[in-house]
């Protein structure tokens, strides 16, 4: 049985800074219905079910699914009943991610002095019991109507959490995608509203500035954006912060405010370590990926010269590279992972390099505008 009350945590004192994250726990969407999502995830992703709350559990006014691929988590939570927070933020955003949530040591520890530094409280330190032990939550506020839920799962055992029933995954026929882990999400805000971000995953989290760029680096003749990369102190956990710039037309970043109705989260990025089998089995499962003009394979020919990576097999499937003074990394983007055009996901491969792909922008950014303009949003 599950029983909940507001409580401090039983974690020892210790001289350890209360925000010091652990890793990304897990990246919750809100959706229309979290069966077919949950379907979608596992069939075209390779995400396996591990858990599910409902009903059938006790939880009466929604459904939530667990999958899992390597140490990556996603929870798809639709509501069951009209006028719930739950429903309200799906017909105002559509399918979109509400949380990503960090794990802490301590989660009540963490709230608190995230609220002196500054954070919006948006649920006070909780607690939930059942067999498997106890787990311990407190949320904040982030951009528009995204949280951060601190998450103290030290004491618990059980699948996710109190109020889930474990799910054995079904036997899958098709090819593992063998995606590992979170690598970063890019976060989409209002022009003029980045720095103001920036400064609060710098002042509130303790993250550090990790890279910048300006309109001059990402742009076409069409639009362009600003964007600038915050990490925690080790670099586990990357959040890019993007903004719109001025341009002729409606930059990728404004038809996602448009479409959003508000910031929130655009992509997520998963590592792999061998990404061309990947979108081999990707594209096996039906996913879609965006394509740069071939041209960027001549012009990477001469950047990559030197490097022992199949310039031909990257061209095949669409796959970008880049390099800098750390190492190189290879990654590509899907298109929309939902009807509106809002979140998609970025897979990625590290060779040493800590960057985000800085070579690939005007790249990446035509093949993006191919799209808007296909949806007559340019």
């Amino acid at each position: 049985m599950t029983t909940m009350a507001a409580t401090g945590s039983s974690a020892a004192v210790s001289d350890r800074d209360p925000l010091e994250l652990e890793a990304v726990d897990s990246v919750e969407l809100w959706v229309g219905n979290a069966l077919q999502a949950a379907h979608f995830y596992r069939t075209a992703w390779g995400f396996r079910l591990v858990a599910y709350a409902g009903p059938e559990t006790g939880v009466r006014d929604r459904c939530s699914y667990v999958l899992e691929q390597g140490r990556l988590r996603l929870v798809l939570t639709a509501s069951l009943r009209e006028g719930t927070e739950i429903g309200r933020h799906v017909a105002r955003h559509g399918d979109g991610v509400k949380d990503v949530s960090l794990r802490v040591a301590d989660a009540a520890a963490a709230f608190s002095e995230a609220v002196r530094r500054g954070a919006v409280p948006a649920r006070p330190p909780w607690e939930e019991h059942d067999g498997h032990g106890v787990i311990r939550r407190s949320t904040i506020a982030a951009y528009g109507e995204t949280v951060h839920t601190f998450v103290e799962r030290s004491g618990y055992s059980g699948p996710f959490a109190p109020g889930y029933e474990a799910r054995r995954a079904v036997d899958d026929p098709m090819p593992p995608v063998g995606l590992l882990d979170f690598d970063h999400s890019v976060a989409n805000v209002e022009l003029n509203r980045m720095n103001a971000w920036v400064g609060f995953y710098e002042e509130v989290l303790g993250f550090r500035l990790l890279q910048g760029f300006s309109d001059d680096d990402i742009s076409t003749e069409y639009s362009a954006l600003m964007s600038k990369v915050v990490a925690d102190g080790v670099g586990r956990i990357k959040f890019p912060i993007n903004e719109p710039a001025p341009g002729k037309r409606r930059s990728q970043v404004e038809e996602y405010l448009d479409y959003y109705n508000g910031p929130g989260v655009q992509h997520v990025a998963v590592a792999t370590d061998d990404i061309v089998s990947s979108v081999k089995a990707c594209l096996a499962r039906g996913v879609e990926f965006m394509r740069v003009p071939d041209t960027y394979y001549d012009e990477l020919r001469s950047r990559f010269s030197d490097v022992d990576v199949d310039l031909d097999e990257l061209q095949t499937y669409g796959i970008l590279a880049d390099r800098d003074d750390e190492g190189y990394l290879l990654q590509i983007f899907s298109k929309m992972n939902q009807d509106r055009p809002t979140v998609f996901f970025e897979l990625i491969e590290r060779h040493g390099s800590s960057g985000f792909g800085n070579g690939n922008f005007k790249a990446l950014f035509i093949a993006l505008e191919r799209e808007q303009e296909r949806r007559g949003n340019l």
